[in-house]
């Protein structure tokens, strides 16, 4: 989010404990200052006995220039002006690019022969400035580095994957996900996938999205499909490897009592063949199944999960939103911080190795002599811009009656009552107060202060049970029981603060409330535009990384999205805590000014639920 214009006064130098002085020269100045200083050795040491060592193809007369020290500024000479008068650090470009090709990728010739001139003449328009002749050590050795690890992976065996249906139904792109391996497809696969296409359910439609890619592909080929067709023919430039089908019949030694007549033993017999045709690759099965894999093992074959939805491999690996400051912190970043005041909130510019971990909206704490609980408003290497927090566990600062109970719910709140924030992702375990704070928030912001029209709330119908069937109705009337959690909330917020409140008033703010707050289905949002609305997405844990893009696509201009879950009740199928869509959306979203994201850790329902969270 920009930050507010920084007043025309002077900034305030605070002291703290530390009691050094303010320094007059910045650090960053420093640097600046002996940048110069530390190129010059590297542009100083370039010579012509450096240049011939690294095989530039120098003239015959060189070897003169050099014994008879000539050290000559760089110039541009007359054309037609011999070799020997030209200095080294004005060598062409050309033979200077050639000089630093490694061993592997060099030619047979320092440079081609068409480009060497024929009397020993150096072309003014080939000839570099001073200052661009030669880079630096850091340029050259990362250039060196990256043609290694191209090299490398241009000269390693390409691995051969076998891909299993299950996975082309749950990513219909995965074929383009491989990088610069081979894809092989059974003809098990394909015969599967014709009979997935049928129906308007969201496998169905990866089926056939799949099926218009593989036409694509096989109408771009030339060749025979035997040879492989070319992942890359529809624009997907970072797949470059095969797609390989089964063009014959492919027959190979399980164990006898496997029934060949089941669909996923027959690609188990794909793969046992690909591995005794293709003895010198590597052949991989990719399927979501568990048993096709554990079957896989057993036999003798190497099989994998398909990682590319992951969005991380251990769940305490995501981001939380929430920092805590090291004791020291004032000790090393308590030097000339700068402080100013504007809108009633005061901003810290901290300097520090700490400030460069800081992401943007993080909530940085630290609970010492000099208490302080701020938000990261901007990073720049070593520097960060923090701002003051409001307090909403003060009763003053009540939103719909409700207060912060601890500190990430304060944090929570703060973030639900900026208008500058457009996405939200709140994630804690049950309890925590997740729907209470968003719904507290968005009325407020609805029938108060008129920021949003109106209350969205939706969320993913996946029962936790059996399920009981259709249910009558219009659209609300069908979501209304995967919304108790709604109306559990509105009790608490509708149970008023006096004796004075009468039922006949509860009941006509309950009336009034039911009015800016709407229930739709997720089945519904394809394609539709919500403008200046307070969009709430309960449960978001169970939706799928596509699912979650579709719903925060439907933002308009004015509307803010929050996204309430906990990664631990995943009741569909197929999902992950590392795969969830909530898991997704706080990952990509990390970072940007307009969003923000608080885990909730402390359980605050009651006595009863936080005991049964922590021992059951």
């Amino acid at each position: 989010m920009p930050l507010p214009k920084l007043p025309t006064r002077p900034a305030a130098i605070l002291t703290f404990p530390t009691g050094e002085a303010a320094r007059s020269a910045s650090p960053a100045g420093k640097l600046a200052a002996a940048e110069p200083a530390a190129l010059q050795p590297e542009l100083a040491g370039i010579t012509p006995a450096r240049a011939d060592a690294r095989g530039t193809a120098a003239p015959a007369q060189q070897p003169a220039a050099r014994k008879s020290g000539s050290r000559k500024s760089v110039g541009s000479p007359a054309v037609g002006s011999p070799a020997v008068d030209t200095p080294a650090a004005a060598t062409p470009a050309l033979e200077t690019t050639t000089a630093r090709t490694p061993a592997a990728l060099k030619p047979a010739t320092a440079r081609p022969a068409a480009l060497k001139p024929a009397t020993g003449t150096t072309p003014v328009a080939l000839q570099p400035a001073a200052s661009t002749a030669v880079p630096t050590t850091l340029s050259r050795a990362s250039t060196k580095a990256e043609r290694k690890s191209r090299t490398r992976a241009a000269n390693a065996p390409r691995k051969l994957f076998v891909l299993d249906t299950n996975v082309l139904l749950h990513d219909p792109t995965s074929i383009f996900r491989f990088e610069e391996h081979d894809i092989f497809l059974p003809m098990m696969t394909l015969e599967e996938l014709d009979h997935q296409k049928k129906g308007m359910s969201e496998v169905a439609r990866n089926a056939r999205q799949v099926s218009r890619s593989l036409d694509q592909l096989v109408a771009t080929a030339t060749d025979q499909l035997d040879q492989g067709l070319a992942l890359s023919a529809l624009g997907n430039k970072d797949a470059s490897g095969l797609l390989l089908f089964q063009t014959t019949a492919i027959h190979s030694t399980l164990p006898s009592d496997l029934p060949m007549g089941k669909a996923d033993n027959q690609i188990l017999g794909v793969v046992r063949a690909l591995q005794e045709k293709y003895t010198e690759r590597e052949v991989v099965l990719v399927s979501k199944d568990i048993n096709m894999r554990l079957k896989a093992r057993a036999l003798g074959m190497a099989a994998e999960d398909y990682f590319n939805d992951h969005v991380l491999e251990d769940s305490d690996l995501l981001y939380t939103g929430v920092m805590a400051l090291p004791e020291d912190f004032w000790n090393k970043h308590g030097k000339d911080v700068e402080s100013w005041q504007q809108g009633g909130t005061t901003f810290y510019r901290v300097h520090g190795p700490l400030c460069a971990q800081f992401v943007v909206n993080q909530f940085v704490y630290f609970e010492g002599q000099m208490p302080l609980y701020a938000q990261v408003r901007e990073v720049n290497g070593k520097t960060a811009v923090l701002a003051t927090l409001r307090d909403y566990t003060h009763g003053k600062n009540n939103v719909w009656g409700i207060t912060s109970r601890n500190r990430e719910q304060n944090f929570a709140m703060n973030l639900l009552m900026n208008p500058e924030i457009d996405f939200i992702s709140l994630l804690g375990q049950a309890g925590t107060g997740k729907t209470l704070l968003a719904l507290a928030a968005g009325l407020t912001q609805v029938l108060e202060t008129k920021r949003y029209t109106e209350i969205i709330m939706t969320r993913v119908t996946v029962p936790v049970g059996e399920d009981i069937g259709f249910l009558p109705g219009t659209e609300e009337e069908k979501m209304l029981p995967w919304m108790g959690a709604l109306e559990d909330n509105l009790d608490v917020l509708n149970m008023g603060d006096g004796e004075g409140n009468n039922d006949w008033g509860r009941a006509a703010t309950m009336d009034l409330i039911r009015s800016r707050i709407k229930v739709k289905s997720l089945n519904f949002m394809r394609g539709r535009t919500f403008l200046n609305k307070y969009l709430i997405i309960d449960e978001a844990q169970n939706l799928t990384p596509k699912q979650m893009k579709t719903l925060v696509t439907r933002a308009g201009p004015g509307t803010k999205v929050i996204c309430l879950g906990n990664i631990a009740q995943i009741d569909t199928p197929y999902l992950t805590e590392g795969s969830s869509g909530l898991t997704f959306v706080v990952d990509r979203f990390k970072g940007w000014p307009h969003s923000g994201h608080v885990t909730l850790q402390r359980g605050e329902r009651s006595r009863l639920a936080d005991y049964a969270g922590d021992v059951l």
